[in-house]
């Protein structure tokens, strides 16, 4: 209800049938165009209808993008930019909208589209995944793979481009499959800027070919989504006790280290338990058995506080710590076995040494040799 006591929905119906909107005509934009401006990028460009008469009007444009993420926006611009994967096309519309007081009239949609970019089926990449790494020198390193298309001949060469916000590169590092198909591709180095918030990567395939013409594809990262964090540092684990106290540094990042959560992975190697506790932060104490021997590994990703979780880290290399008592006795007892076996057979040795000195000093006296023959053999035949 208003002031006057009229529903206010009908108030809008009385304001849209007055004489000031009526026989007022919303005419489309005009020379409405779409323009490839750069890999998956596309330059949404329109003009004001001439003819259009705004009578103290406000003028104002609804973008609707139809493929292929559908969106829709308005603007009071004549122009805007989008990204998107084009290799399946784009098509997007647009319409006037004219603002009196408190009402809104549209015109026509004029709608355009991009053709799909050619290529023959099924000839395009799969499977395409993409990870970040950040350097020990601050840099982002790129490493991407893929598989080639089920309908791409033996002689398909495969090439990878990244776009990452004006800047476009090509892939300089390529590994190859059985047939020399590229099927993987690592940048060292990137452009790519370590501390940005849900940037978007732009990663291009394209291919040639003699036999078939290679359809190039597309696809769209979230930056923060593909960083492989990496492992927590200067991990120090110390006993005092039965308490098991850990300490480690946050992972090379341009990030604070209340950005990071970790994993901390325990196996009690005496009874074989396994335990892998969420931890938020850098350092930990743990009641354990002081009876036994575990081994303790680390890794570390983004929380989302920060930014959008991307990958795990690596595990750190595994830490022992404690002392496993029955163990200890067991081993104990094998090394007082290998000891006592030792010293017998080196006991033996030296036996048989010595016998074998006495036999060269005192030598056995030789029976004497029959020089003469037996004039009588008994070797005969009795008859």
């Amino acid at each position: 209800m208003n002031a006057s006591g009229m529903p206010v929905f009908l108030l809008l119906l009385w304001t849209a049938n007055t004489p000031q909107g009526a026989g007022v005509q919303v005419l489309p934009p005009v020379n409405f165009t779409l323009t490839v401006s750069a890999l998956a990028q596309v330059l949404l460009h329109w003009e004001p209808n001439p003819a259009q008469e705004q009578n103290n009007s406000t003028i104002r444009y609804d973008v609707k993008i139809l493929s292929p993420v559908p969106e829709e926006y308005d603007t009071e611009r004549t122009r805007s930019v989008r990204t998107a994967a084009l290799h399946n096309g784009f098509c997007a519309r647009v319409r006037t909208l004219l603002l009196q007081e408190h009402l809104q009239m549209s015109s026509p949609w004029l709608e355009r589209n991009l053709p799909p970019l050619p290529g023959a089926p099924e000839t395009s990449v799969t499977n395409l995944s993409c990870v970040t790494h950040v350097t020990i020198s601050g840099n982002v390193s790129l490493r991407c793979t893929w598989l080639p298309g089920q309908g791409a001949p033996e002689d398909t060469k495969y090439f990878l481009f990244y776009r990452y916000e004006t800047h476009t590169e090509e892939c300089p590092t390529y590994t190859k499959d059985k047939w020399g198909r590229n099927t993987e591709c690592r940048f060292s180095s990137t452009q790519i800027k370590p501390g940005e918030i849900d940037s978007l990567i732009v990663i291009h395939i394209n291919g040639s070919s003699k036999r078939a013409a290679i359809k190039p594809f597309q696809q769209l990262f979230n930056q923060n989504a593909i960083e492989k964090v990496n492992i927590p540092r200067n991990i120090s684990i110390s006993l005092e006790q039965n308490d098991l106290l850990a300490m480690w540094e946050k992972p090379i990042s341009p990030f604070h280290e209340e950005c990071f959560e970790y994993e901390f992975y325990l196996i009690n190697l005496k009874s074989g338990n396994k335990q892998i506790l969420k931890i938020s932060s850098n350092s930990f104490q743990l009641r354990i058995d002081g009876s036994s021997r575990y081994s303790i590994r680390i890794r570390a990703n983004h929380n989302h506080i920060c930014r959008a979780r991307g990958f795990w880290s690596d595990w750190s290399e595994i830490i022992y710590v404690g002392q496993n008592k029955l163990d200890n006795s067991i081993a104990w007892i094998v090394t007082l076995l290998c000891v006592s076996t030792s010293c017998t057979l080196l006991l033996v040795a030296i036996i048989c040494q010595i016998n074998h000195v006495w036999s060269k000093l005192f030598p056995p006296i030789p029976a004497p040799s029959n020089k003469f023959r037996d004039p009588f053999p008994i070797d005969y035949e009795v008859k």
